[in-house]
């Protein structure tokens, strides 16, 4: 199956390159009279849009979202969900330079070896711009989980070495690196900033949470749930690492500090401790999902580099166009999408959630 879609009752295809004429998603699986907007969409596209701040790129999207089909007086159908988001401010001249140049820590040559042709503009699909599509698709994914009471939160929680030093989710989006702490980030802004004026870019580590998942989602064998997350958050391009609960600080622990250990807390099995990161063997245990994410640098930099061309020679090569230094701050709301459609899914596979 070719890799454009997502899901397996609720499924997703998203399809527009980065400087077509437009990019959208068509949503299959979606129940119908759920409660949905525009305006419900909107609010996830604009904190995901280009041009929001000066630690982002300065492309100019209003990346406004058009409903096609799907949508009857304010509620969903369960006929198919079609979504458009027309491109605005391309300037695929920025590229034509670079059109038979490899760009580092790009997709050009992967694509090439592929498919025999690339679209040299912007990265084509492989452009970080198809995440809108998803943060789209995970607007309506987050309406469901709203009626389950089940709300996710994403924020950044490093910036190099920059790290928060405390969580407090109230903060989130009252600064522009969408961090947890104002304090450290107003560090983690001098920090792109700095990166930024040397004409380079920044990496860090994106932290999501899951409150009020229930016990029992997730398949087992190959299906976990922590695999089909790490499938579906690996998808994003800027993804270099996934991390639940502890993670990589297990391998320093002996089993008696690892294990949670089980109490009664009403009608409820709950754990003392969530080293798990609220999954075990593969299926949530009701404690809260806590994963994190490894964010390269923005491969687009300025600085002159080493490449090649498409006839196989030596060249130097400067990245044009307008990039954002460090891509943590819009990658929260992605996280938050692609956790959401995954766990809709599960809950659909679940029949928790039902699909007519």
């Amino acid at each position: 199956m070719p890799g454009n879609t997502f899901g397996k009752v609720f499924r997703v295809t998203t399809f527009g390159e980065s400087h077509g004429p437009a990019i959208g998603v068509i949503m299959d699986g979606v129940p119908p009279q759920l409660p949905l907007c525009e305006s419900d969409i909107q609010f996830e596209l604009d904190r995901r849009r280009p041009g929001q701040s000066k630690v982002t790129t300065q492309r100019k999207e209003s990346d406004v979202v058009e409903i096609l089909s799907g949508v009857l007086e304010g509620k969903t159908t369960g006929t198919a969900l079609a979504m458009l988001i027309r491109n605005e401010d391309q300037r695929s001249k920025d590229y034509s330079e670079m059109k038979d140049l490899f760009r580092p820590g790009h997709a050009d040559y992967t694509y090439l070896a592929k498919y025999g042709i690339r679209d040299y503009r912007g990265g084509g699909r492989a452009s970080g711009r198809e995440t809108a599509c998803r943060v789209a698709a995970g607007a309506v994914a987050k309406r469901i989980l709203d009626q389950h009471n089940i709300r996710i939160v994403a924020y950044t929680l490093a910036v190099g070495d920059i790290y928060a030093k405390k969580i407090d989710c109230s903060v989130i989006e009252k600064n522009i690196v969408r961090a947890p702490d104002l304090e450290i980030a107003e560090h983690m802004i001098s920090k792109i900033e700095e990166a930024r004026k040397s004409c380079d870019s920044i990496g860090g580590i994106i932290e999501a949470l899951v409150h009020g998942c229930p016990p029992g989602l997730g398949e087992p064998v190959f299906d976990k749930l922590n695999a089909r997350l790490a499938y579906a958050l690996m998808s994003i391009g800027a993804v270099r690492g996934i991390e639940f609960g502890k993670g990589f600080e297990a391998a320093k622990m002996l089993g008696s500090e690892h294990n949670d250990k089980f109490f009664v807390d009403g009608d409820r099995v709950r754990t003392y401790t969530n080293h798990a990161g609220g999954i075990l063997g593969g299926i949530s245990n009701g404690e809260d999902i806590r994963l994190r994410l490894a964010i390269k640098p923005t491969s687009s930099i300025a600085q002159s580099q080493n490449t090649v061309t498409t006839s196989l020679m030596k060249a130097t090569i400067e990245v044009k166009g307008r990039h954002d230094p460090c891509l943590c701050p819009r990658i929260v709301p992605v996280v938050e999408a692609m956790v959401a459609l995954t766990l809709v899914d599960f809950l659909m596979l679940q029949k928790i959630i039902t699909c007519k």
